[in-house]
């Protein structure tokens, strides 16, 4: 009886034990893994990005500096050995001021609005058209 009792315990306990991953629990090492490799694919994002480091820790606050450093240094010895342009994003995102920051405004422009230049608020107001563009001008020979 025993006997019985020891072997079903040696069989039932790893078993109860490796449930333990289904309930969704993490472990200290685990959710450490994850941050590290989080930091290290934003620094090698922002690398390819053509953004510095200092645009990088600024714009990603919230992750672990040493990772976002590793990530961007990787990435930069990678492009460097095998010749690899970076590629600046469409939208750069603009660096945060003091002033807008004590202000509580908008740091980055609406999507969408970043080549719209707005109309001079005077030649909107009178019906004015605005000046014709460079390029008519430049057409016309003298």
């Amino acid at each position: 009886m025993r006997r019985q009792l020891i072997a079903l315990l040696t069989v039932a306990v790893p078993a109860l034990l490796a449930g333990c991953d289904l309930l969704g629990i993490e472990g200290a090492g685990a959710v450490a893994a994850k941050r590290e490799a989080e930091g290290k694919a934003i620094g090698g994002a922002c690398r390819h990005a053509a953004r510095s480091i200092e645009q990088c820790y600024a714009a990603n606050k919230k992750a672990d500096k040493a990772a976002v450093f590793s990530g961007w240094r990787e990435m930069n010895d990678y492009m460097r050995e095998n010749k690899i342009e970076a590629m600046p994003t469409a939208d750069p995102v603009p660096p945060p001021t003091a002033a807008a920051d004590e202000a509580g405004e908008e740091e980055a422009p609406a999507p969408g609005a970043a080549g719209k230049k707005p109309a001079p608020k005077a030649a909107a107001s009178e019906g004015v058209k605005p000046a014709a563009p460079a390029k008519a001008a430049a057409a016309k020979p003298h």
